[in-house]
């Protein structure tokens, strides 16, 4: 009775090979010595690569990448023992390399809203001139007016602490009020 044996496929004699001959050989063009390496580091790149770059979606390409890069570096590697670190320094430079693209071509106007109209760079240079137009203005003023306007308006004081702190009486208060705002609105017309 025939039996039916399920073959493995027989394993390279190359697989035995350390990475020292194997990177050697494949510098020398065999490809099948390439293949072995590949097979050998690949899994531990496609690990590194997909831990770089946060995701499994650019890992294959990264890993492809650094893979074709060492096909055409390898008769410049000196020391074919230190495939391992030389591949993975190569992975390692590949996937930085896509993070900061991506960093790149991020669109600006996604990642940082702009800046309110009130914000924005002639907004806040008219508001300086308004500021510097209504201190000449409130230099011009007669003191008693300004104290009166200033205790007032920065000072959010009642008419009635403004007529204490200033020993005026509070009709007086208002009337200086009345004059310096008639002033400010008259010399400040254009801010309006």
């Amino acid at each position: 009775m025939p039996t039916t044996s399920t073959r493995q496929p027989l394993a390279s004699p190359l697989e035995s090979f350390p990475d020292r001959t194997l990177a050697g050989r494949a510098a020398d063009g065999d490809v099948r010595a390439f293949e072995v390496l590949v097979r050998r580091h690949g899994p531990l790149m496609r690990v590194y690569a997909s831990r770089v770059l946060g995701s499994n979606d650019e890992m294959d390409d990264v890993v492809q990448e650094s893979f074709i890069t060492a096909w055409q570096q390898l008769p410049n590697l000196d020391n074919g023992g230190a495939v391992k670190s030389w591949l993975m320094r190569i992975v390692s430079r590949k996937s930085i390399d896509r993070v900061r693209a991506r960093r790149r071509h991020v669109d600006i106007d996604l990642t940082d809203p702009p800046a309110p109209e009130r914000e924005s760079p002639h907004r806040l240079v008219e508001a300086e001139s308004q500021t510097e137009a209504l201190t000449r203005v409130l230099a011009e003023l007669p003191e008693d007016q300004r104290r009166c306007w200033m205790l007032r308006e920065l000072g959010e004081c009642s008419y009635g602490d403004i007529a204490d702190e200033l020993e005026l009486p509070v009709s007086t208060v208002r009337g200086l009020l009345a004059r310096a705002r008639n002033t400010l609105l008259h010399e400040m017309e254009e801010w309006r």
